[in-house]
């Protein structure tokens, strides 16, 4: 069985679900985009995962935020408002029927290519617009269990070359990463930055905990995810010292509890690293308390609307 961050609880609802495509709402089967759309040819679009709890769709303001500044980033125009975007992801949730434990990808590409290639002129279209809601509730099997993590030799990379932060479809060197993991006998994979300090995950932020206090990356190397800003939100609310900072492998291998973060998964504890047992040899678990600080910010967020 694979085993992971992603676990979810199967759902046979999502066999029938109606998935958004350019303005059509099509059956899972039928659900598909040219072959010369430039996602698929080149990698050229942007992507968020957002979660719907309780009818809510939780801290979305922060997601469109950052699907704004990364099509900004990009130089893709996105044809739709933020209150437009909400608006058909919503019929998409009622189409669905969906109202708890919803996990929804909204993806943009560039648009139709004329031919193949990476040139942005020869795109024909406007952007092509897909949103894929399911019924996706994680798996509390995988969350107690935690997840065994291999350091990759794939570095994430610079800002001057594909900004880490950007949330695009080019994730070919977090695959290549994975795969180096898995390989290892381990579920995910640790990433350096390229001064070789710790960076992140291939799919999730890192964290980890010393002597009390919560360290994670500087930001500088991996994705500006939203649980990860909430996490250092509820340590910082809750007076619990929380750096971002650089650390080495070597910090790693002692520390006293280790997680990951996600807007699927939420936090995920990591029990063991390169091989190494990450052991709490402390009276209370810092993972299960920032879990419940976590859960109470979403509550806040679903309270507010």
């Amino acid at each position: 069985m694979i085993h992971g961050t992603h676990n979810a609880e199967h759902d046979e609802r999502n066999e029938h679900i109606q998935i958004y495509v350019n303005g059509e709402f099509l059956p899972r089967k039928d659900a598909k985009i040219s072959v010369f759309d430039s996602g698929y040819l080149v990698g050229d679009g942007i992507w968020e995962g957002i979660r719907l709890h309780k009818g809510k769709l939780v801290f979305i303001e922060e997601h469109l935020k950052r699907m704004w500044q990364a099509a900004k980033a990009t130089g893709i125009t996105l044809k739709w408002t933020k209150e437009e975007l909400m608006g058909l992801i919503h019929q998409v949730l009622l189409i669905n029927k969906m109202e708890d434990h919803v996990h929804i990808r909204v993806m943009v590409t560039r648009g139709i290519k004329k031919t193949p290639s990476q040139d942005p002129r020869l795109t024909i279209s406007g952007p092509n617009l897909v949103i894929i809601a399911e019924h996706k509730k994680a798996s509390e099997e995988s969350r107690k269990k935690g997840i065994s993590l291999f350091t990759s030799t794939i570095r994430r990379g610079s800002p001057d070359y594909l900004d880490p932060k950007l949330n695009c479809h080019s994730k070919l060197h977090e695959v290549q990463a994975l795969i180096q993991a898995i390989e290892a006998g381990a579920d995910e994979a640790l990433m350096l930055d390229v001064n070789g300090f710790v960076s992140t995950c291939n799919a999730t932020n890192f964290f980890m905990v010393m002597e009390g206090e919560v360290w994670t990356s500087t930001g500088e190397y991996c994705m500006n995810g939203i649980t990860r800003a909430k996490v250092i939100e509820a340590c910082h609310r809750n007076n619990i010292p929380c750096y971002q900072k650089n650390f080495s492998l070597y910090d790693v291998y002692s520390a006293d509890e280790a997680f990951v973060t996600g807007t699927f998964g939420g936090l995920t504890p990591v029990n063991q690293i390169d091989g190494k047992n990450i052991i709490n040899s402390g009276n209370e678990s810092y993972v299960e308390k920032l879990s419940k600080l976590y859960q109470d910010l979403i509550q806040e967020d679903i309270d507010k609307k």
